[in-house]
Protein backbone atom coordinates (compact mmCIF):
# COMPACT_ATOMS: atom_id res chain seq x y z
CA UNK A 1 0.00 0.00 0.00
CA UNK A 2 1.44 3.35 -1.05
CA UNK A 3 1.69 6.11 1.52
CA UNK A 4 -0.31 9.25 0.79
CA UNK A 5 1.66 12.06 -0.80
CA UNK A 6 2.57 14.84 1.64
CA UNK A 7 0.50 18.01 1.30
CA UNK A 8 2.16 20.82 -0.68
CA UNK A 9 4.05 23.43 1.27
CA UNK A 10 3.13 26.22 -1.16
CA UNK A 11 0.39 26.92 -3.66
CA UNK A 12 0.11 29.59 -6.37
CA UNK A 13 -3.03 31.66 -6.92
CA UNK A 14 -4.02 34.25 -9.50
CA UNK A 15 -4.15 37.68 -7.91
CA UNK A 16 -6.62 40.50 -8.33
CA UNK A 17 -5.14 44.00 -8.24
CA UNK A 18 -8.21 45.52 -6.59
CA UNK A 19 -9.01 42.80 -4.07
CA UNK A 20 -5.48 41.75 -3.08
CA UNK A 21 -3.98 45.19 -2.44
CA UNK A 22 -3.48 44.71 1.32
CA UNK A 23 -1.98 41.23 0.90
CA UNK A 24 0.52 42.42 -1.72
CA UNK A 25 1.53 45.47 0.32
CA UNK A 26 2.11 43.23 3.36
CA UNK A 27 4.44 41.01 1.29
CA UNK A 28 6.24 44.06 -0.10
CA UNK A 29 6.79 45.51 3.37
CA UNK A 30 10.47 45.17 4.16
CA UNK A 31 11.29 43.80 0.71
CA UNK A 32 10.78 46.42 -1.99
CA UNK A 33 10.97 49.83 -0.39
CA UNK A 34 9.52 52.35 2.01
CA UNK A 35 5.90 51.51 2.81
CA UNK A 36 4.30 54.85 1.91
CA UNK A 37 6.17 54.99 -1.39
CA UNK A 38 5.11 51.47 -2.30
CA UNK A 39 1.45 52.17 -1.48
CA UNK A 40 1.53 55.10 -3.90
CA UNK A 41 3.32 52.99 -6.49
CA UNK A 42 0.69 50.25 -6.17
CA UNK A 43 -2.25 52.57 -6.70
CA UNK A 44 -0.60 54.17 -9.73
CA UNK A 45 0.84 51.09 -11.42
CA UNK A 46 -1.65 48.37 -10.43
CA UNK A 47 -4.94 50.26 -10.35
CA UNK A 48 -4.66 53.03 -12.93
CA UNK A 49 -2.43 51.76 -15.75
CA UNK A 50 -3.95 52.55 -19.18
CA UNK A 51 -3.43 48.96 -20.32
CA UNK A 52 -5.39 47.57 -17.40
CA UNK A 53 -4.31 45.83 -14.17
CA UNK A 54 -1.16 43.71 -14.31
CA UNK A 55 -1.16 39.95 -14.38
CA UNK A 56 -0.47 38.94 -10.79
CA UNK A 57 0.41 35.74 -8.97
CA UNK A 58 0.35 35.15 -5.21
CA UNK A 59 2.22 32.51 -3.23
CA UNK A 60 0.48 30.96 -0.22
CA UNK A 61 2.20 29.03 2.55
CA UNK A 62 -0.26 26.19 3.09
CA UNK A 63 0.61 25.15 6.67
CA UNK A 64 -0.53 28.51 8.05
CA UNK A 65 -2.50 29.74 5.00
CA UNK A 66 -0.52 32.99 4.84
CA UNK A 67 0.37 34.96 1.70
CA UNK A 68 4.15 35.04 1.43
CA UNK A 69 5.07 35.93 -2.17
CA UNK A 70 3.98 37.80 -5.26
CA UNK A 71 5.07 38.77 -8.75
CA UNK A 72 3.41 40.61 -11.63
CA UNK A 73 3.62 41.66 -15.26
CA UNK A 74 2.53 45.20 -16.07
CA UNK A 75 0.62 45.48 -19.35
CA UNK A 76 2.12 47.60 -22.13
CA UNK A 77 0.78 48.46 -25.57
CA UNK A 78 3.60 47.92 -28.03
CA UNK A 79 4.22 47.84 -31.75
CA UNK A 80 6.01 44.90 -33.35
CA UNK A 81 6.51 44.48 -37.08
CA UNK A 82 3.82 46.99 -37.96
CA UNK A 83 1.03 45.82 -35.65
CA UNK A 84 0.00 46.56 -32.09
CA UNK A 85 0.60 43.78 -29.60
CA UNK A 86 0.09 43.23 -25.88
CA UNK A 87 3.31 43.06 -23.87
CA UNK A 88 4.11 42.64 -20.21
CA UNK A 89 7.03 43.96 -18.18
CA UNK A 90 8.11 41.82 -15.22
CA UNK A 91 7.79 43.69 -11.93
CA UNK A 92 7.81 43.37 -8.17
CA UNK A 93 8.94 39.83 -7.44
CA UNK A 94 8.90 39.63 -3.66
CA UNK A 95 8.97 36.74 -1.18
CA UNK A 96 8.76 37.14 2.59
CA UNK A 97 12.09 36.69 4.35
CA UNK A 98 11.23 33.37 6.01
CA UNK A 99 10.40 31.82 2.62
CA UNK A 100 13.12 33.41 0.52
CA UNK A 101 14.61 30.47 -1.37
CA UNK A 102 14.85 29.57 -5.03
CA UNK A 103 11.86 27.22 -5.04
CA UNK A 104 9.09 29.70 -4.16
CA UNK A 105 10.47 32.35 -6.53
CA UNK A 106 10.61 29.83 -9.37
CA UNK A 107 7.04 28.72 -8.69
CA UNK A 108 5.82 32.28 -8.94
CA UNK A 109 7.69 33.00 -12.16
CA UNK A 110 6.63 29.77 -13.84
CA UNK A 111 2.97 30.36 -13.06
CA UNK A 112 3.24 33.95 -14.31
CA UNK A 113 4.70 32.67 -17.59
CA UNK A 114 1.82 30.21 -17.95
CA UNK A 115 -0.74 32.98 -17.36
CA UNK A 116 1.03 35.33 -19.76
CA UNK A 117 0.97 32.85 -22.64
CA UNK A 118 -2.80 33.18 -22.92
CA UNK A 119 -2.93 36.99 -22.66
CA UNK A 120 0.36 38.54 -23.77
CA UNK A 121 2.38 38.38 -26.97
CA UNK A 122 5.68 39.31 -25.31
CA UNK A 123 6.93 39.13 -21.74
CA UNK A 124 10.18 40.94 -20.87
CA UNK A 125 12.21 42.12 -17.91
CA UNK A 126 15.47 43.59 -16.66
CA UNK A 127 16.88 41.16 -14.05
CA UNK A 128 20.08 41.92 -12.23
CA UNK A 129 23.12 39.89 -13.35
CA UNK A 130 22.83 37.47 -10.41
CA UNK A 131 19.30 36.54 -11.46
CA UNK A 132 20.17 35.99 -15.13
CA UNK A 133 20.86 32.22 -14.77
CA UNK A 134 17.47 31.74 -13.12
CA UNK A 135 15.72 33.63 -15.93
CA UNK A 136 17.41 31.41 -18.52
CA UNK A 137 16.47 28.30 -16.54
CA UNK A 138 12.75 29.07 -16.64
CA UNK A 139 12.65 29.88 -20.34
CA UNK A 140 13.62 33.51 -20.89
CA UNK A 141 16.31 34.38 -23.40
CA UNK A 142 18.39 37.52 -23.94
CA UNK A 143 16.67 39.97 -26.29
CA UNK A 144 19.54 42.49 -26.19
CA UNK A 145 21.18 45.12 -23.99
CA UNK A 146 19.86 48.35 -22.54
CA UNK A 147 22.91 50.61 -22.67
CA UNK A 148 23.46 53.82 -20.72
CA UNK A 149 25.21 56.70 -22.45
CA UNK A 150 26.33 59.91 -20.72
CA UNK A 151 27.63 63.28 -21.87
CA UNK A 152 29.55 65.53 -19.47
CA UNK A 153 28.63 69.23 -19.57
CA UNK A 154 30.59 70.54 -16.58
CA UNK A 155 33.99 69.02 -16.27
CA UNK A 156 35.43 70.30 -12.99
CA UNK A 157 34.23 67.45 -10.79
CA UNK A 158 35.56 64.88 -13.23
CA UNK A 159 38.91 66.60 -13.59
CA UNK A 160 39.31 66.75 -9.79
CA UNK A 161 39.69 62.97 -9.87
CA UNK A 162 42.83 63.37 -11.98
CA UNK A 163 44.19 66.88 -11.32
CA UNK A 164 44.93 68.99 -8.23
CA UNK A 165 41.97 71.25 -7.29
CA UNK A 166 43.82 74.47 -8.19
CA UNK A 167 44.21 73.18 -11.74
CA UNK A 168 40.92 71.32 -12.11
CA UNK A 169 38.78 74.45 -11.70
CA UNK A 170 40.27 76.57 -14.51
CA UNK A 171 40.77 73.54 -16.75
CA UNK A 172 37.15 72.55 -16.24
CA UNK A 173 35.92 76.06 -17.04
CA UNK A 174 38.00 76.08 -20.21
CA UNK A 175 36.63 72.74 -21.36
CA UNK A 176 33.08 73.80 -20.52
CA UNK A 177 33.44 76.96 -22.62
CA UNK A 178 35.03 75.10 -25.54
CA UNK A 179 32.32 72.45 -25.72
CA UNK A 180 29.55 75.04 -25.25
CA UNK A 181 30.97 77.03 -28.17
CA UNK A 182 31.13 73.95 -30.38
CA UNK A 183 27.58 72.97 -29.47
CA UNK A 184 26.44 76.53 -30.17
CA UNK A 185 27.94 76.47 -33.66
CA UNK A 186 26.13 73.19 -34.36
CA UNK A 187 22.80 74.72 -33.32
CA UNK A 188 23.45 77.83 -35.39
CA UNK A 189 24.01 75.75 -38.52
CA UNK A 190 20.96 73.55 -37.88
CA UNK A 191 17.24 74.23 -38.31
CA UNK A 192 15.51 76.97 -36.33
CA UNK A 193 13.89 75.34 -33.30
CA UNK A 194 12.22 76.37 -30.06
CA UNK A 195 12.57 74.49 -26.77
CA UNK A 196 10.71 74.85 -23.52
CA UNK A 197 10.18 72.87 -20.36
CA UNK A 198 6.74 71.56 -19.44
CA UNK A 199 5.49 69.89 -16.28
CA UNK A 200 2.97 67.81 -18.23
CA UNK A 201 2.61 65.89 -21.46
CA UNK A 202 1.69 67.91 -24.53
CA UNK A 203 -1.46 66.87 -26.46
CA UNK A 204 0.55 67.25 -29.67
CA UNK A 205 2.44 64.10 -28.71
CA UNK A 206 -0.46 62.20 -30.29
CA UNK A 207 0.02 63.88 -33.65
CA UNK A 208 3.76 63.34 -33.49
CA UNK A 209 3.38 59.66 -32.60
CA UNK A 210 0.76 58.94 -35.25
CA UNK A 211 2.98 60.45 -37.93
CA UNK A 212 6.21 58.71 -36.90
CA UNK A 213 5.44 55.38 -35.20
CA UNK A 214 7.97 52.74 -36.27
CA UNK A 215 7.03 49.78 -38.41
CA UNK A 216 9.72 47.32 -37.36
CA UNK A 217 11.11 47.53 -33.83
CA UNK A 218 9.50 46.39 -30.57
CA UNK A 219 8.42 49.81 -29.32
CA UNK A 220 6.03 50.99 -26.63
CA UNK A 221 3.17 53.15 -27.87
CA UNK A 222 4.27 56.67 -27.00
CA UNK A 223 1.07 58.63 -27.29
CA UNK A 224 0.04 61.42 -24.92
CA UNK A 225 -2.07 59.09 -22.77
CA UNK A 226 0.86 56.78 -22.11
CA UNK A 227 3.29 59.62 -21.39
CA UNK A 228 0.79 61.27 -19.06
CA UNK A 229 0.33 58.07 -17.04
CA UNK A 230 3.95 56.94 -17.15
CA UNK A 231 5.39 60.27 -16.00
CA UNK A 232 2.88 62.96 -15.05
CA UNK A 233 0.80 60.69 -12.81
CA UNK A 234 3.69 58.64 -11.42
CA UNK A 235 4.27 59.22 -7.69
CA UNK A 236 7.84 57.95 -7.76
CA UNK A 237 9.73 60.90 -9.26
CA UNK A 238 9.10 64.35 -10.72
CA UNK A 239 9.39 64.56 -14.49
CA UNK A 240 9.85 67.57 -16.74
CA UNK A 241 9.31 67.33 -20.47
CA UNK A 242 11.52 69.24 -22.87
CA UNK A 243 9.33 70.10 -25.85
CA UNK A 244 11.11 70.92 -29.10
CA UNK A 245 9.01 72.65 -31.74
CA UNK A 246 9.41 74.63 -34.94
CA UNK A 247 10.22 78.30 -34.61
CA UNK A 248 6.54 79.30 -34.48
CA UNK A 249 5.71 76.65 -31.86
CA UNK A 250 3.04 75.20 -34.14
CA UNK A 251 4.35 71.65 -34.51
CA UNK A 252 5.88 69.43 -31.86
CA UNK A 253 8.97 67.84 -33.42
CA UNK A 254 10.56 66.08 -30.43
CA UNK A 255 10.18 65.59 -26.71
CA UNK A 256 12.38 64.32 -23.89
CA UNK A 257 10.97 63.12 -20.54
CA UNK A 258 13.64 63.96 -17.97
CA UNK A 259 14.29 63.56 -14.27
CA UNK A 260 17.00 65.02 -12.06
CA UNK A 261 19.40 63.01 -9.92
CA UNK A 262 21.88 65.23 -8.11
CA UNK A 263 23.38 67.45 -10.79
CA UNK A 264 22.67 64.95 -13.58
CA UNK A 265 19.78 65.13 -16.03
CA UNK A 266 18.38 61.67 -16.78
CA UNK A 267 16.51 61.22 -20.05
CA UNK A 268 13.95 58.59 -19.15
CA UNK A 269 12.19 58.57 -22.51
CA UNK A 270 12.06 60.51 -25.78
CA UNK A 271 10.59 60.60 -29.22
CA UNK A 272 10.99 62.70 -32.35
CA UNK A 273 9.57 62.95 -35.85
CA UNK A 274 12.60 61.00 -37.12
CA UNK A 275 13.15 58.68 -34.14
CA UNK A 276 12.08 55.54 -35.98
CA UNK A 277 15.35 55.84 -37.91
CA UNK A 278 17.47 57.83 -35.43
CA UNK A 279 16.65 60.92 -33.40
CA UNK A 280 17.99 63.97 -35.26
CA UNK A 281 21.22 65.51 -34.03
CA UNK A 282 19.58 68.95 -33.88
CA UNK A 283 17.10 67.60 -31.33
CA UNK A 284 19.91 66.23 -29.17
CA UNK A 285 21.61 69.63 -29.54
CA UNK A 286 18.45 71.27 -28.19
CA UNK A 287 18.47 68.86 -25.24
CA UNK A 288 22.10 69.66 -24.45
CA UNK A 289 21.48 73.39 -24.63
CA UNK A 290 18.50 73.16 -22.27
CA UNK A 291 20.44 70.96 -19.83
CA UNK A 292 23.38 73.36 -19.83
CA UNK A 293 21.13 76.36 -19.21
CA UNK A 294 19.49 74.51 -16.32
CA UNK A 295 22.89 74.00 -14.70
CA UNK A 296 23.21 70.24 -15.04
CA UNK A 297 26.67 68.70 -14.99
CA UNK A 298 25.81 65.76 -17.25
CA UNK A 299 23.07 64.19 -19.36
CA UNK A 300 22.45 60.45 -19.59
CA UNK A 301 20.08 58.23 -21.53
CA UNK A 302 19.34 54.48 -21.60
CA UNK A 303 18.45 52.82 -24.90
CA UNK A 304 18.16 49.33 -26.32
CA UNK A 305 18.27 49.66 -30.09
CA UNK A 306 20.26 48.81 -33.18
CA UNK A 307 23.53 50.65 -33.65
CA UNK A 308 22.18 52.98 -36.33
CA UNK A 309 19.68 54.35 -33.81
CA UNK A 310 22.47 55.01 -31.30
CA UNK A 311 24.72 56.82 -33.76
CA UNK A 312 23.25 60.27 -33.07
CA UNK A 313 24.00 60.06 -29.38
CA UNK A 314 27.55 58.87 -30.00
CA UNK A 315 28.11 61.64 -32.54
CA UNK A 316 27.11 64.22 -29.93
CA UNK A 317 29.67 63.01 -27.43
CA UNK A 318 27.65 60.52 -25.40
CA UNK A 319 29.88 57.75 -24.05
CA UNK A 320 28.88 54.21 -23.07
CA UNK A 321 28.81 53.87 -19.27
CA UNK A 322 27.01 50.60 -18.52
CA UNK A 323 24.70 47.96 -19.94
CA UNK A 324 21.95 45.66 -18.72
CA UNK A 325 20.52 42.63 -20.49
CA UNK A 326 16.86 42.59 -21.47
CA UNK A 327 15.41 39.09 -21.11
CA UNK A 328 12.13 38.02 -22.63
CA UNK A 329 9.98 35.44 -24.33
CA UNK A 330 7.39 35.49 -27.12
CA UNK A 331 4.17 33.59 -27.36
CA UNK A 332 4.98 32.73 -30.98
CA UNK A 333 8.56 33.31 -32.02
CA UNK A 334 9.05 30.59 -34.62
CA UNK A 335 8.97 32.97 -37.59
CA UNK A 336 10.38 36.21 -36.17
CA UNK A 337 12.28 35.84 -32.88
CA UNK A 338 13.07 39.21 -31.32
CA UNK A 339 16.76 40.13 -31.42
CA UNK A 340 18.75 43.19 -30.39
CA UNK A 341 18.23 44.93 -33.74
CA UNK A 342 14.47 44.59 -33.23
CA UNK A 343 14.37 46.62 -29.99
CA UNK A 344 13.59 50.24 -29.30
CA UNK A 345 13.36 50.38 -25.51
CA UNK A 346 14.27 53.08 -23.00
CA UNK A 347 14.31 53.38 -19.22
CA UNK A 348 10.58 54.16 -19.42
CA UNK A 349 9.91 50.59 -20.45
CA UNK A 350 10.67 49.44 -16.92
CA UNK A 351 8.07 49.71 -14.17
CA UNK A 352 9.23 52.94 -12.47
Amino acid sequence: MNAAAPPPTYSIHEGNALLDRSSVLAIWDGSLGQAERMRAKYDWFYLHAPGGPPLMQLLRHEPDESWVGTCAAGRRRMLWRGREIQAGVLVDLAVSAAHRSLGPALMLQQRLIAAARSELDVLYGFPNPKAAPVFKRIGYRPFGDLVRFARVLRHRRYLELRLPPWLAAPAGALLDAAFALRDGVRRWTGPALRSRWSAEADPRMDTLWNASAPEDALTAVRDARHVRWRFDHAPIATTRHLLVTDRDDRHLLAWFATQVEGDALLVRDFWSEDASAAVGMHYVDALLQAARKAGHASVSVEIAARESRLATWRARGFVLRSRRTVFGMQRDEADHPIAHDDLYLTAADEDE
